[in-house]
């Protein structure tokens, strides 16, 4: 096991890393920029180091002064968190090549997983389900595409391989749209990601987005833990997660599963990882896979009570998974709320001093955030303030919890979306369990056209 991993992230999940880390029993190092100073996950740390100013291009995503730090600390292992350098394999390389241990998958299989187009590739030979449409990214002649896209069958949307975040993707209707679509969109993953390479696939109109959580060590072991559902979204955003997903076939759900274990295996992956779903009339089709502990995973620990983080650091160590399949089981219903520093409906960031905190507590309540009263929430970085997690019996046990938790969220000096929350936990089709990836978006426009 490390005896010290340096922790190249903030906020709430910096927070998160160091208290699995010191579990372990092992030291932390925090990095953080000038407009982090006071931070908690700052306070925390055994050791801290300034990497840069505030704007996270010239601190948080600086490389080189992250690796700096990690000399001078003489820690062992740097675990990325999410967002920033979590998905970056030259990072992990670099990483790698200064003899420290990546918390995280090797680069090789972030690279294949990474690009839309080889990770399609990778599943279909794996064979998890996909989105129909080609495993090869789109030509340059026109006529090709064009019948590859009536080979489809319209709706089709155009996804940058490269692509994340919602970013770099555009729905078309009709063929007459498709090569202009094709062309902006290029044009847009080219500028953003560095790469303009595109693929095309089917569009579903009504699908959930569910998502299968996997573990796996350097052994050749590896276990998938249930699903969670993460369809109520903004601008492609998640707002409000849940596990295990609601109103799915547990056969159907262990069939998928067991692929996606099958998946890692072969591309030789390492550590945690998610594989993203659409799901529709009964059927689960695959479209990405996050090579990093996600947002989410509170709600996966809540109800399998393995905690996600300490796991991902013992595989990372070398360590064999201390669990089989057969030892994993379900225990009731977890859901998680994103709590955000910004405008209920409108959904803009609301940065500023919190004046009040008092969050809520009791049996099966959860609160993971680096805030507190007298924090200044910065304009510089992600306006998630806090993830309230709740557990109960069941799933309607866990709604009634949820609610009562975020009535008696008290924040003050700031905006927040908790009033938008509390609409979605009453929202009837949410609480039936059937929302699609679009439900919340139409409600935001209910709302604002109210």
């Amino acid at each position: 096991m490390f005896d010290k991993v340096l922790i190249a992230n903030r906020g709430e999940i910096a927070v998160r890393i160091q208290r699995a880390c010191h579990e372990l029993c092992i030291q932390t190092v925090a990095v953080y920029s000038e407009a982090d100073r006071d931070a908690k996950h700052v306070q925390l740390a055994g050791q801290a180091i300034c990497i840069g100013p505030a704007a996270p291009g010239r601190s948080y995503l600086n490389q080189a002064a992250i690796l700096l730090a990690a000399e001078i600390t003489g820690a062992q292992a740097i675990h990325p968190g999410y967002g920033f350098l979590s998905e970056n394999a030259e990072f992990a390389e670099r990483v790698e090549a200064s003899g420290l241990s990546f918390i995280g998958p090797r680069p090789a299989a972030m690279r294949t997983m990474g690009d839309k187009v080889s990770a399609k590739r990778a599943m279909r030979q794996a064979g998890v389900p996909c989105v129909p449409g080609p495993d090869d990214a789109l030509p340059e002649d026109s006529a090709q595409i064009l019948q590859i896209g009536r080979d489809i069958g319209y709706p089709v949307i155009v996804k940058a391989s490269g692509g994340g975040g919602g970013r770099g993707m555009r729905v078309v209707r009709k063929e007459e749209d498709l090569l202009d679509s094709i062309a902006i969109t290029r044009e847009e993953a080219r500028r953003a990601f560095g790469n303009p390479e595109l693929y095309i696939e089917k569009f579903l109109e009504r699908p959930r987005h569910v998502e299968i959580q996997v573990l796996c060590d350097s052994h050749g072991h590896a276990l998938w833990l249930g699903t969670r559902d993460c369809s109520m979204q903004r601008r492609h955003q998640k707002v409000v997660e849940e596990a295990p997903a609601p109103g799915i076939s547990p056969e159907l759900v262990n069939q998928v599963g067991q692929r996606c274990v099958e998946a890692c295996k072969l591309i030789g992956y390492q550590g945690v990882g998610t594989f993203e779903f659409l799901y529709e009339e009964g059927a689960f089709f695959f479209i990405e896979m996050n090579t990093r502990l996600q947002v989410e995973h509170p709600v996966t620990e809540m109800v399998f009570g393995i905690d996600i983080v300490q796991e991902q650091i013992r595989v990372a160590a070398g360590e064999v998974l201390r669990l089989q399949q057969s030892d994993i089981s379900i225990h009731g219903h977890s859901i998680e709320c994103r709590i955000n520093a910004e405008e209920p409906y409108t959904c803009i960031p609301c940065p500023g001093k919190i004046t009040a905190w008092d969050p809520p507590g009791g049996y099966g309540v959860r609160l993971d955030s680096h805030v507190s009263a007298g924090c200044v929430i910065s304009r510089h970085y992600d306006s998630l303030i806090a993830k309230l997690i709740v557990h109960g019996r069941d799933r309607n046990e866990a709604l009634i919890r949820m609610r009562l938790a975020l009535e008696q969220f008290n924040v003050r000096g700031i905006q927040t979306n908790m009033p938008l929350l509390h609409d979605v936990l009453t929202d009837p089709a949410f609480c039936r369990g059937s929302p699609n990836i679009h439900h919340l978006e139409q409600l935001l426009i209910q709302k604002q056209c109210a």
